[in-house]
Formats: structure tokens, C-alpha cells, sequence
């Protein structure tokens, strides 16, 4: 039997006495494009940050490949394996296109932090950083001070960086948010391409993403998932449908963005 990607059982979050996340159990299988989905408050980014280390669980198992991380500092689980982006833009402002991405290319090829050594001349760095440029679009604006980038530009970099430390699990946290719906199907396009054959796990409340790209989904209320399964088994849940989704299962039932 294949070790799961990502395993939590019995997982639990409380703050105080707030009970956030209350008894998670999911296995996500290893090159699987897994959606977590579900109402605002559900407990979504609690769940991110547990499983990424920004979060202790109150109790409970959170497994990457097999090994235990609930618990473990979110630099020890991306040496480990899983990478993540966030809600909100995180890239460094002030530097290039170009060494935002090379900064995950470095740590990826083993050359950690130095400030003697001239990155220029590492020749196998500058080729992965143009590559990981050139596959989500953004060679021709390497050169820019990040902040500069458009909107959209600015969440691509943020999933070029993501990808670039050669994590084999990707958490992407509403990576479309913001976006115009032209922006919206390149992103998902590029996620599509970037993600392949790893294994990803989505926060997303686009439903046309979600239907669109997730091999399965998850629905997470007040803290639970009351279901997980294809899409289209989600689609016709009336728990689902109850809970969350609503119209906008028909809305999607051609499969949304591509």
C-alpha cells in the first residue's frame, strides 16, 4: 500500500476554549491535486497552518511521506518536503523577479545562506532560476524589482518561488484570489503546469478552479469535513450542497475553468 503524501488523523485546534478544528482525519495520495473547501470560518488557514508548522495541534497526527511534522518549526518541514504560499502576496518587495526565485533555486540545490559567494557564477543555479522563470511567464520581467509587477504577476512569482525549492507537496492558499477571470484561467494553467506530478493541496473558493482542476475535494465546516470525494460525487452531496455550495454546484457542472 502507497504511504500517503499527507496523512492527519484525529487532528484537533483549539485557542482558549474556541474549538477551531475539531478531529480532522484526511489522507491525501502522493500526485494527487487535492481542494479544501468550505465557508468562511471554517477553519481553512487554521488547517494550512497546521499542517505547514505555523500551528501546534492541540492533539492529533499530521504525517508528510510517513513522518510526523505536527508540531515540527515550518523551516523543518520545507527541508522535509512541502512548500506553501499564502493569502497575501509574501515576496520579497525590493528584490528582482529574478532573485526572489533564485533564493528558493539556492536553497533547493543545497547552497543554503553565504555572503561571500558570488551567485552570478553558479552556473547551474542561474539555468533552473531562468528555467522556473520561463515556465510560468515571467523571464521577460526578471529584472524588475518585484514590487513593480502587477497584481497577477505578483501571485505568479509568489507560486514560482514555491515551486523553485523543489518541494515534492504544495499547499497553495487561494491562489487565484483578486484575480479577473482572464488572470484566474492563466493561473490555473500555469498552477497545472507547474504542480505536475507532485502533489498539490488547494485552498480555493472559485468553484470553476476547484471543479476544474481538483482530482478530489474536500468540505470543511465549522472545523470538520463532512465530506470528501470527486468532484462530482462533492457536487451532488446534499450535505455539501446545504452547507455550502448551494447554486453554485450547478453553476459548475460543466467543470469550470480549465
Amino acid at each position: 500500500m502507497t504511504t500517503p503524501a499527507l496523512s492527519i488523523h484525529g487532528l484537533k485546534k483549539n485557542f482558549g476554549p474556541a474549538e477551531i478544528i475539531r478531529g480532522v482525519d484526511l489522507d491525501i495520495a502522493p500526485g494527487e491535486r487535492h481542494a479544501i473547501i468550505g465557508p468562511n470560518g471554517a477553519g481553512k488557514s487554521t488547517l494550512f497552518n497546521l499542517i505547514s508548522g505555523g500551528y501546534h495541534p492541540t492533539s492529533g497526527s499530521v504525517k508528510l511521506n510517513g513522518q510526523e511534522i505536527g508540531g515540527v518549526k515550518p523551516y523543518a518541514i520545507n527541508r522535509m518536503g512541502l512548500s506553501r504560499s499564502f493569502q497575501v502576496s509574501n515576496i520579497f518587495s525590493n528584490m528582482t523577479v529574478r532573485e526572489n526565485v533564485r533564493c528558493g533555486v539556492l536553497y533547493s540545490m543545497g547552497y543554503g545562506y553565504s555572503f561571500w559567494r558570488n551567485v552570478g557564477n553558479l552556473k547551474e543555479v542561474q539555468e533552473k532560476t531562468a528555467e522556473i522563470l520561463n515556465s510560468v511567464g515571467l523571464l521577460d520581467k526578471a529584472s524588475l524589482p518585484a514590487a513593480l509587477l502587477p497584481y497577477a504577476d505578483q501571485r505568479t512569482l509568489e507560486i514560482a518561488i514555491t515551486i523553485a525549492g523543489g518541494a515534492d507537496v504544495i499547499l497553495l492558499d487561494e491562489p487565484t484570489a483578486g484575480m479577473s477571470h482572464s488572470e484566474t484561467e492563466r493561473a490555473v494553467a500555469l498552477i497545472k503546469r507547474a504542480t505536475e506530478g507532485k502533489t498539490l493541496i488547494i485552498v480555493e473558493h472559485d468553484m470553476g478552479v476547484v471543479f476544474g482542476m481538483a482530482d478530489r475535494i474536500s468540505v470543511l465546516v465549522y472545523g470538520e469535513i463532512i465530506a470528501t470525494g470527486k468532484p462530482e460525487e462533492i457536487r451532488g452531496d446534499p450535505r455539501v450542497r446545504e452547507a455550502y455550495l448551494g447554486d453554485e454546484a450547478d453553476e459548475h457542472a460543466e467543470g469550470g475553468a480549465a
